[in-house]
């Protein structure tokens, strides 16, 4: 069994000229690239049915193409707060906290400068098969409050699947919701639309939102509509939705362990991606806006696992809250495989 992390290798600068590095993990017939800028998941390649092997995560050869991509965020670990917070501002403890509205009204995907356009420190993972990124944020950093402290450990298992840990502590009550913004291709980057990919995922309820992708209200059962993905079904187009995974309950600075979220099937390439996680939703985006270089619409599906949009506004969501003595983790696992035949 192949196990090897290879040193990592000079991949560009970032905008202020920081050295950017590449680690390449591989094992049991997957290899994966991360760079340090953005915590990015480059590529992930893996065969299909015939065991050609092809790249499933839409990216770029070189940091150049991340920095000047104007449609941001492929493939990077997203922070504080992936997903939108309302107009901006969320209320702690009696204290008003005001961030960039990046995103028309909202606050999205930490801010301005968020966790994905930071160099991370890198070394080996414990174990030799994984890469651990770590990062502090200062107190106030894009209004954010408390000084947090955040690692992301990219492994491969001996199955070959990708496995992410994330944690975090605090020195003062703050909000945390981590992600990775991965767009999966299960026949390869490059090959064109991607809805005709088949989609199960583990919901029964979505988040109804407004015209801004914010919730207006709890959670509505997905029953006769077109966010019942309970059994499989071609992905088709016109989603960025969050779906409220039917073991949606974990909190926090806790983990309710690990069940399979969401599986998504290529017919044409016989590619299987199966995603665990402990999060409590999972965000389905079908990237039917962007327009980034080589990739035009919907070439690429994001299933984000993560906490609910809005949630630091929303006390009947499971809570983002994290405070000093606790520590948030969440696990999300992507598995590979194929299957000659799916319904």
């Amino acid at each position: 069994m192949t196990t090897a992390v290879t040193a990592p290798e000079r991949a560009g600068s970032a905008p202020d000229g920081t050295p950017v590095h590449r680690w390449v993990l591989e094992r049991a017939g997957t290899r994966v690239a991360v760079l340090d800028y953005g915590g990015i998941l480059q590529s992930v390649e893996v065969p299909d049915r015939d065991g050609v092997r092809a790249d499933v995560v839409l990216g770029f050869g070189d940091v150049a193409g991340y920095v000047d991509c104007p449609s941001p965020y492929f493939g990077a670990l997203i922070g504080r707060y992936a997903n939108r917070i309302a107009g901006g501002t969320f209320t702690l403890d009696g204290r008003t906290y005001r961030l960039p509205r990046n995103n028309g009204t909202n606050c999205l995907h930490g801010g301005e400068r968020g966790f994905d356009k930071r160099v991370w420190d890198a070394e080996p993972a414990a174990g030799g098969h994984g890469v651990r990124l770590s990062l502090v944020s200062p107190d106030g950093e894009e209004g954010f409050p408390g000084r947090l402290a955040v690692s992301a450990t990219y492994a491969l298992d001996a199955a070959g699947a990708l496995r992410i840990e994330y944690r975090a502590v605090t020195d003062a009550p703050t909000v945390v919701n981590l992600t990775n913004h991965s767009y999966w291709n299960l026949g390869g980057a490059g090959s064109g639309r991607a809805g005709g990919h088949r989609l199960r995922i583990a919901a029964g309820h979505v988040t109804p939102l407004d015209g801004d992708s914010v919730p207006t209200g709890p959670p509505a059962p997905v029953a006769g509509t077109r966010f019942d993905f309970r059994e499989p079904r071609e992905v088709g187009s016109g989603y960025d939705h969050n779906f409220v995974l039917d073991q949606g309950t974990s909190g926090t600075s806790g983990t309710s362990g690990t069940s399979v979220a969401a599986e998504l099937y290529d017919p044409v390439s016989g590619r299987v991606l199966t995603v665990t996680t402990t999060e409590p939703g999972i965000q389905l985006y079908t990237g039917d806006a962007f327009d980034a270089g080589p990739f035009g619409p919907c070439e690429g599906i994001a299933l984000e696992t993560q906490h609910f949009p809005d949630s630091p506004n929303r006390p009947d969501f499971p809570s983002t809250v994290l405070r000093p003595g606790e520590e948030f983790r969440s696990v999300t696992t992507y598995g590979f495989g194929t299957a000659d035949d799916r319904a």
